[in-house]
């Protein structure tokens, strides 16, 4: 199929358009950007910097991808924005690239949902099919893996990590890790639990999700010291690959990782 560009719309010389892409009336897209096969860019969008869209990606209007990171640390680097495909980008969504201070890069993998006004921020690592709803702000240098959902209103604050299947509630502010699995609400986020229904909407097995479950229990609410817990569950024999994820991810926390709200002042 053709690419289709509306007679409004501005395309600078050196942009790569893929074939079947449409450009809607008075986006604008910059000359390093690089927009895959059978994508649709809606009018009033603007797509600058070092900024490369995926197959099928979909942006609507106003939405603001690639432009100059919001850090006064950043010095014109040539960084980049680089997202995978079947992304859905709505309105008013910003993404920045990344920045020397960082990866160089903001890197999003494919199939995610960013709703009216998200946040992405300067070296963002961001897995594949997570949905972020609206007004979710992610702050720089943060990792959001697989499977991730982000209620409407949420702050993720720099450098934190979310584990895959992990559940932010809506209006959390979120300071530091949250396990894979687990479902976080409140300001500062504490964990209120497992997320089984989006365990199993991902295919994991029910003896798998009931692992995770009693490995949570143990860690969490178990008795002695959170790190001798850590050790004990780490060098149990038989732990399934969920189980052993849920305790490496943890293990491997640089911000420290959100507790039970019950017991958030545990060390």
């Amino acid at each position: 199929m053709a690419t289709t560009i509306h007679p409004t719309a501005i395309v600078a010389p050196g942009a790569e358009i893929g074939p079947g892409t449409t450009i809607g009336p008075y986006s604008i897209i910059g000359p390093s950007v690089r927009i895959d096969a059978d994508s649709k860019i809606g009018p009033h969008v603007v797509i600058d910097g070092n900024t490369t869209l995926g197959k099928r990606t979909v942006i609507y209007q106003f939405a603001s991808i690639g432009a100059t990171p919001q850090d006064l640390k950043f010095k014109g680097e040539p960084s980049t924005l680089e997202l995978g495909d079947d992304n859905i980008i709505r309105e008013y969504v910003t993404m920045q690239p990344g920045t020397s201070g960082g990866g160089m890069v903001t890197r999003i993998g494919s199939r995610n949902l960013f709703m009216s006004s998200v946040h992405v921020a300067h070296d963002v690592i961001i897995g594949s099919g997570c949905i972020f709803a609206n007004s979710a702000a992610i702050a720089g240098h943060v990792t959001i893996e697989d499977r991730v959902n982000v209620g409407g209103l949420s702050g993720i604050h720099q450098f934190v990590r979310l584990g895959n299947f992990a559940m932010v509630g809506a209006g959390s502010m979120v300071a530091k890790d949250i396990a894979p699995y687990c479902m976080a609400q409140g300001d500062r986020a504490g964990l209120v639990g497992i997320n089984i229904v989006g365990m199993e909407r991902g295919g994991i097995a029910a003896p798998e999700i009931a692992g995770v479950r009693e490995t949570y229990k143990k860690l969490f609410l178990g008795s002695g010291t959170f790190q001798d817990r850590l050790r004990e569950l780490q060098n149990s024999e038989g732990l399934q690959l969920h189980q052993r994820y849920f305790l490496s991810f943890i293990a491997d926390t640089k911000r420290g990782i959100a507790l039970p709200r019950s017991k958030q002042s545990e060390p």
